[in-house]
């Protein structure tokens, strides 16, 4: 872990804006218990639309849902790593 600045543009609860030093963009902060809810929600969205739309549109949609995955993924080993409890149960 390191400690640096950040350029916060809005602290608004679950929709902090901030820029990270280095990028030229700033980024929204979604936090890990979000972060998995989203991922929950996607996950019974794909399950339910697997047979009610062409391929290719669930094949869109399941990108966003491996991709969300993706995240969940790495915000848990971070979390692993410094010993830190997931905000949520699986």
């Amino acid at each position: 872990m390191r400690v640096e600045s950040v350029e916060i543009y809005s602290d608004t609860t679950n929709a902090a804006v901030l820029r990270h030093p280095g990028r030229r963009f700033p980024g929204v902060l979604v936090q890990g218990d979000n972060l998995h809810g989203l991922c929950v929600a996607l996950d019974e969205i794909c399950s339910n639309l697997r047979l009610q739309i062409d391929a290719e549109t669930y094949r869109r949609v399941d990108d966003v849902r491996n991709s969300m995955q993706s995240y969940l993924t790495h915000y848990k080993a971070v979390m692993q790593q410094h010993s830190l409890p997931l905000p949520f149960s699986e």
